[in-house]
């Protein structure tokens, strides 16, 4: 159970109001607040984070510092960063002494995604995805939406801030990427964030972001997962090998849903030591993010939406390994596929 303000949007007429009051009442009197986004942030979140930004410069905080860890490697998040010129800096340990306040938007959990030490207490959490046992000051989660821009949307909409193009295109963005142009988990919050976010938007930019082309190096990647692929039934896995590209696996993993046939993927890929994870569904049937819990929370950490999840597993967990790429990548696709074929079909 969460020890801070935690408003259930179902329990009360003056949701909003009950909600951002407590956030402001939070925020008052501090100079200094550090929005930490995810590693690797997408759209969602750095939206979301500048977001946060806007309603916290509009009750007075003086310095809001944007921070990230791990790397923005995906064309599509380099583009909207650098093409809405969002000043995001990387964490490191002295950053989260040099303000009063710590928010986390789009995660939840120190030490979960993101590089923050275990039994550090952020202040402000805001976040959508799956996740229990939350602790902060102010916590707003809501599973049951499909974006945490939309959340913040909400609010920026109830304290009538005036939306300037740059902001309204970055939420529209995170919200569009998070729901696959609204195919993919998208809920009336989206709907109606979107309408709200529309008239102020860049579409044209926003039409830019959307074809940012892949690089050579995602498409050979995803080219991999291709040639890899083993399938059983409508259940797909596959893998890239040792790469780089962190962002080939969920584009992998939605891309391969395309398939015939196929209404559940999973990709993996070798990363700096660690196997990263990412899988998708449009099988009715099936909860991902309970069948990544089953098959991997217990080896490393797992879990997600309904229709998408992922995962690391340290590489440490299958024993000794010499550096033979061919008889480590034959032991990991064995162990991985078994352990989700398992999970799928008792799903």
């Amino acid at each position: 159970m969460s020890s801070g303000i935690n408003v259930n949007p179902k329990s009360s007429p003056n949701r909003t109001e009950i909600r951002l009051d407590s956030l402001l009442q939070l925020l008052d009197g501090n100079d200094s607040l550090a929005i930490l986004c995810h590693n690797d942030p997408d759209p969602d979140c750095i939206s979301s984070a500048l977001a946060l930004s806007t309603v916290a410069e509009h009750v007075g905080v003086e310095d809001v510092t944007l921070y990230y860890g791990g790397e923005i490697t995906h064309q599509q998040n380099r583009a909207m960063v650098n093409a809405l010129d969002i000043e995001l800096y990387r964490l490191t340990e002295n950053c989260l002494r040099s303000s009063s306040l710590l928010a986390f938007v789009d995660h939840a959990k120190p030490g979960v995604n993101n590089s923050v030490p275990e039994g550090t207490m952020p202040d402000i959490v805001i976040d959508h995805h799956s996740v229990t046992g939350i602790d902060a000051k102010y916590v707003d989660h809501r599973a049951e939406v499909g974006a945490t821009a939309s959340i913040l949307t909400e609010y920026l909409a109830f304290l009538d801030i005036e939306l300037d193009k740059r902001l309204a295109t970055a939420l529209l963005f995170g919200i569009r990427r998070e729901t696959l142009a609204f195919t993919r988990s998208a809920t009336g919050a989206e709907y109606t964030s979107a309408r709200f976010l529309h008239p102020h938007a860049d579409i044209n930019l926003l039409r830019r972001l959307s074809d940012s082309l892949f690089t050579h190096e995602t498409l050979d990647s995803i080219g991999e997962t291709i040639q890899n692929r083993a399938v059983r039934g409508s259940y797909l896995v596959t893998h890239t090998g040792r790469t780089d590209e962190r962002d080939t696996l969920p584009q992998a993993a939605d891309y391969l849903l395309n398939l015939e046939g196929i209404t559940t993927t999973l990709v993996f890929g070798i990363i700096d030591g660690t196997v990263h994870l990412s899988a998708r569904t449009r099988d009715p049937r099936v909860h991902i993010g309970e069948v990544m819990t089953a098959a991997f929370g217990g080896v490393g950490s797992a879990g997600g939406h309904r229709d998408m999840a992922g995962g690391v597993v340290p590489l440490g967990v299958f024993g000794e390994l010499d550096d033979c790429d061919t008889e480590l990548i034959d032991l990991l696709t064995d162990t991985l596929t078994e352990r989700f074929f398992a999970n799928t079909t008792s799903s």
